[in-house]
């Protein structure tokens, strides 16, 4: 499965596959020849296929979008065609046609010489639009999305616990060895300041010795942070020897994914147009994981606008073999923690961009919630999406970030404030864990089913059930929807031409191609995502988490659309420079479940090698 992964897009990894080969060139319908009434889409209807194929329509099929040739002007040129004075003037029955094989709809010569006498009134209202200027990309959307359904409460199974509780550990009386500390968690670290075997400073200087030695390798930081995180550092060190203890990330370094604002400290989204931005506030999750102490060392490098592990200033790598990719998009933040330049750091998520690259490179992660986090302060890319979540070295240590960074804020309309629980000492004992048989029977997925023999040794009760009967692949279309309007300017103004990566499935002609979704089936998609996050509430209520190859089915599209969180627990290794991993998932608001579930897994697969950098 690896092998048809090769991104992430804060999006996805494997979105060469679902947006190139499996969802958009269906959804645009272009090889008509293997399209039958059994495998049209429900979100197209048997005239649509008609239409499709030549035939005559029936009557009753209603237009798919009579916006379409509008918006497939607004876009052209690359500047809005509102200047035109009359927008309908440039439109001719023949541009109707060519829309209408687009939109998958046919209308008769008379609708068509209708459309003609009404299209500028329209086309008025996309220049009312455009005339109210750039919209900021923070701005979000007035319809917010909110990942649990009316009447259907999320019901977590783990309903106790605090993150910060930490197990009390038996040290060493001497200090450690500097290769130890790189590649140690984050209950030994904390425990080891607590005792003053470290400081802060020693763990800080290490994590910048390694950055300057391995980010010409691995290019997974965009900026380091050495001067004011070494400030920082002491200022830790100071209220420690003070008796101050903010938790448990106080005084350990952190990167952050640089689409993570950083007050006075370059935030460049890894791409060319945006490489000198320097924000003026922290994001929110940068101000919490400050309150709770921890030193941030830099911005971890991420695909250009959250896509893939290509950025301004190259590709980042994979620490067990340098050769390959990282894959994104949180591409940087899984590298450094991965070659012990970090603890942990932070990514995100829209559709695979935490679980992708923690694969690559055999790290941990943990994709929360849809709202668990506030992404006040984060580059927005898919309003309804977009995720803010940890990466580290455990499982554990995930849970430890996400207890710090969990809350709420008015500047991101969709976030809740939601208790989050679980601790350290709570195990898999009793869950009912579900797996589907058939997506465990791929050559590279069978080896995975010894995570569901680590379960039941740790006592949790694996359970067999089918895959969800969702259809998953319409989702795709709010998702390329959003991220086109989040980057209309950088379309319109043509600077997408400026960005490093410029294949078919790269943003650039994403965007431009997401132009031509009809309205009307984006609204039709909504629906149908609707009726997704009920048959997924459905699924999730049989068992207490499930267990899964990472891009089996539509499970990575389906929980991400719907909201549901993963964590990536490791499982060893296929090879010496390929680690494999199992995903876990849980109901809304319980990754506690799917903490213990992936903790029980690690801590009898987890191989705990180190790269050969």
């Amino acid at each position: 499965m690896a092998t048809r992964n090769p991104h992430g897009l804060d999006r996805c990894s494997c979105s060469r596959t679902l947006l190139v080969r499996r969802g958009w060139s269906r959804l645009r319908m272009n090889a008509i020849s293997r399209w039958s009434p059994s495998r049209i889409p429900v979100s197209f209807s048997e005239s649509m296929a008609r239409s499709l194929m030549g035939l005559p329509r029936r009557r009753e099929f209603l237009s798919a979008s009579a916006l379409l040739p509008l918006a497939s002007l607004a876009g052209a040129g690359r500047q809005a065609a509102a200047t035109v004075p009359d927008g309908a003037a440039a439109i001719s029955a023949d541009t109707l046609r060519h829309a209408e094989r687009l939109a998958g709809i046919v209308f008769t010569d008379a609708e068509r010489a209708q459309l003609l006498r009404t299209l500028g009134e329209l086309r008025e209202l996309l220049a009312s639009r455009a005339a109210a200027g750039t919209l900021p990309n923070e701005l979000a959307p007035a319809e917010a999305f909110f990942a649990e359904l009316p009447g259907s409460p999320a019901s977590p199974v783990t309903v106790d616990g605090d993150a910060a509780e930490l197990p009390l550990l038996k040290l060493a009386g001497t200090p450690p060895l500097d290769d130890d500390l790189a590649f140690a968690d984050v209950p030994t670290l904390a425990a080891m300041l607590r005792a003053r075997l470290v400081t802060s400073a020693r763990l800080t200087s290490l994590s910048l010795a390694r950055l300057e030695w391995l980010n010409p390798l691995l290019r997974c930081a965009i900026t380091v942070t050495a001067e004011e995180a070494m400030r920082r550092a002491e200022a830790m060190d100071a209220e420690l020897a003070a008796g101050r203890i903010r938790g448990p990330l106080h005084g350990i370094p952190w990167m952050a994914k640089d689409i993570l604002d950083t007050a006075g400290i370059p935030t460049t989204w890894g791409a060319e147009p945006w490489k000198d931005r320097v924000p003026t506030r922290d994001a929110w999750v940068v101000s919490a994981l400050d309150r709770a102490g921890a030193v941030l060392v830099g911005k971890s490098s991420v695909g250009a606008l959250a896509y893939g592990d290509i950025w301004f200033g190259g590709m980042c790598r994979n620490p067990w073999n340098p050769e390959q990719g990282s894959s994104g998009s949180s591409a940087g933040s899984a590298s450094a923690v991965a070659a012990g330049i970090v603890p942990f750091a932070l990514g995100s998520e829209t559709l695979g961009s935490i679980v992708s690259p923690c694969l690559r490179c055999g790290a941990s992660g943990l994709r929360p919630t849809f709202g668990r986090v506030p992404r006040t302060g984060c580059m927005s890319l898919v309003w309804s999406m977009d995720k803010v979540g940890p990466i580290a070295r455990s499982a554990s240590d995930c849970g430890i970030v996400l207890g710090a960074i969990s809350g709420s804020d008015p500047g991101d309309p969709s976030s809740v404030d939601r208790p989050f629980n679980w601790s350290m000492r709570q195990d898999a004992r009793g869950l009912r864990v579900g797996w589907v048989p058939a997506w465990f029977e791929a050559p590279d997925a069978a080896p995975l089913r010894a995570a569901i023999d680590a379960l039941r040794d740790a006592g949790a009760v694996p359970v067999e059930i089918p895959p969800p009967q969702v259809a998953a692949e319409p989702l795709l279309l709010p998702l390329l929807a959003e991220a086109a309007a989040a980057f209309e300017d950088l379309t319109r103004s043509g600077d997408d031409d400026t960005l490093s990566w410029q294949a078919d499935e790269a943003w650039p002609n994403t965007f431009r191609r997401s132009w031509f979704i009809p309205a009307v089936e984006l609204v039709q998609a909504s629906r149908l995502r609707r009726r997704a996050m009920q048959a997924m509430h459905a699924w999730f209520g049989q068992v207490d988490a499930v267990v899964s190859p990472p891009y089996a089915g539509d499970i990575l599209l389906l929980t991400n659309a719907c909201g549901q969180p993963c964590a990536v627990a490791r499982c060893g290794f296929a090879d010496p420079k390929s680690p494999r991993a199992v995903t876990v998932m849980s109901r809304l608001f319980d990754e506690g479940t799917a903490l213990r579930v992936a903790s029980a897994i690690e801590s009898r697969l987890g191989d705990r090698r180190r790269p050969a950098l």
